[in-house]
């Protein structure tokens, strides 16, 4: 996932981020609000040890959230 990405699909994003990452506060969600290097940032703070496996599932949440080839224009 990349920042234009993010910032694009942060409203539902942020909702399951933290669902399924419990320690980011609605304050971290507020201060990142859609931006890449912020989020980054919150991660190492929060899950430093496990930052590779939640930047692994951002990118495959982002993934299931992509359109598919051929559902454009429906």
């Amino acid at each position: 996932m990349n920042a234009d990405q993010l910032k694009g699909k942060w409203m539902q994003f942020k909702g399951e981020l933290k669902q399924q990452y419990g320690k980011f506060t609605d304050d971290d969600l507020q201060q990142i609000e859609g931006n890449y290097d912020k989020f980054v940032g919150k991660v190492q703070e929060r899950y430093g040890d496990k930052k590779r496996e939640l930047m692994k599932w951002a990118n495959a949440w982002h993934e299931k959230s992509a359109p598919k080839d051929g559902e454009k224009g429906k």
